[in-house]
């Protein structure tokens, strides 16, 4: 088997052939003056070897999803017969439906491009929507990170999960991820609510838990510009929260969002890496070895 590592995931391609003990292929990519994109596979792979592809498609997600079909292209061209794509993060996928006439359905198209190459399956990290895997015939395979991120907490943040902390969603739709974080680590989860007090007043608060005084651990699976995050942190902080740790699953962090978050009061912002960021520790590449060792055997 081998493993190949686009631009937006060198790292993290190179951590899962590892784990799979398994040889990673170099390819030279390189842009002209004009702004186009040059690829090239530079290894002599066997059209009877399996390959894995692993390309996340975020910012710039139009280079980024153009080479990973340039990638994918080259290896038909190659005649692989057997290809696995890992897109830990899958750009384009926070439109999965028509909330206005005429709009495109971004993560239609985006699967639709997928398709017309000649993969085997797909393996992806918490879709923003997991009704998204419809868009598609070929198996594709949503992984949640909470296991990685558990086995983050329990190493590399033992201080903070002593204190139990409490595990918070910034709002409902991030309930779950709170959920399965906190009944691994034997902790209180909650999440923030709004609650009209008038017609004319809206307060922000936790729905059932009171935070004085304790440690809090904000869980999303996307931060893109951070607002969401840093009006959280004000309302903990007015709520005399103690220390606050920020964890996302898929780092976007645009307009300086990382600078703002640690400016609201955040102690810590911790991410996973299906996207390269200053702040991905937590890597998920035993995660996706491991789903692909299933799929192959």
């Amino acid at each position: 088997m081998v493993v190949i590592g686009g631009s937006a995931s060198q790292k993290l391609a190179a951590e899962i052939a590892t784990y799979l003990d398994d040889k990673l292929a170099l390819i030279e990519t390189k842009k002209f003056p004009d702004g186009e994109r040059y690829i090239r596979i530079n290894e002599k792979i066997n059209s009877d070897e399996q390959v894995i592809v692993v390309q996340s498609t975020g910012y710039p997600q139009d280079e980024n999803i153009l080479e990973l079909l340039f990638i994918l292209d080259t290896l038909e061209d190659m005649n692989i017969k057997e290809i696995i794509l890992i897109s830990p993060y899958l750009g384009y996928s926070r439109q999965e439906r028509r909330f206005k006439d005429t709009e495109c359905i971004s993560a239609k198209t985006i699967s639709k491009l997928i398709e017309s190459r000649n993969i085997k399956s797909l393996i992806t990290v918490n879709l923003h929507e997991d009704s998204i895997r419809n868009f598609y015939e070929k198996p594709v395979y949503n992984l949640s990170a909470m296991p990685a991120i558990v086995k983050y907490l329990k190493t590399h943040q033992s201080n903070i999960i002593k204190n139990k902390p409490v595990i918070l969603a910034p709002d409902k739709g991030a309930l779950n991820f709170a959920k399965d974080i906190a009944i691994d680590l034997d902790t209180e989860y909650d999440y923030l609510e709004k609650v009209r007090l008038s017609p004319e007043k809206v307060e922000t608060k936790t729905k059932n838990i009171d935070v004085t005084n304790k440690d809090v651990i904000i869980i999303d699976d996307i931060i893109s510009t951070g607002g969401t995050i840093v009006n959280a942190i004000k309302i903990l902080h007015k709520q005399k929260a103690k220390d606050i740790t920020v964890i996302c699953v898929h780092p976007v962090f645009v307009n300086d969002a990382i600078l703002k978050i640690y400016a609201a009061g955040a102690k810590d912002i911790i991410s996973t890496n299906t996207l390269k960021s200053d702040v991905s520790s937590i890597s998920l590449a035993e995660l996706i070895a491991e789903k692909i060792k299933l799929i192959i055997n």
